[in-house]
Parts: C-alpha cells; sequence; structure tokens
C-alpha cells in the first residue's frame, strides 16, 4: 500500500502544470494590453499561443 502512495505522489508531480507555460495571461484585458488578439479554438497561422481569455476554450494569440 505504500507504493500506490508513492506513485500517486509522483503522478501527481509530473502531472502538474509547469509554471510559465503560457505565461500569465488569463482574461482579455491582458491579452490585448500585451498586443495579442482572443481567437476561440486553435490560434490562426503565424500566430502563438501565449494564454487563453478568461475560458480554455477562447485561446490569446501573438505573432512572434
Amino acid at each position: 500500500m505504500k507504493v500506490l502512495y508513492l506513485l500517486f505522489s509522483f503522478l501527481f508531480i509530473f502531472l502538474m502544470p509547469l509554471p510559465g507555460v503560457f505565461g500569465d495571461i488569463r482574461n482579455p484585458v491582458t491579452c490585448l494590453r500585451s498586443g495579442a488578439i482572443c481567437h476561440p479554438g486553435f490560434c490562426p497561422r503565424r500566430y502563438k499561443h501565449i494564454g487563453v481569455c478568461g475560458v480554455s476554450a477562447i485561446k490569446c494569440c501573438k505573432k512572434p
């Protein structure tokens, strides 16, 4: 049983989202202030995903 607790703790650590992967952009105001656009679904061509605009279905996209 102790092995299961160890396994769950390792899974929890490895499956946690990494800080800084999508930056600190979590709402439309900070997205637009950074010179990006809010786009539903995937980012258009030549745009990079840098965060989300409120909900995870709307992405914050910026030209690199």
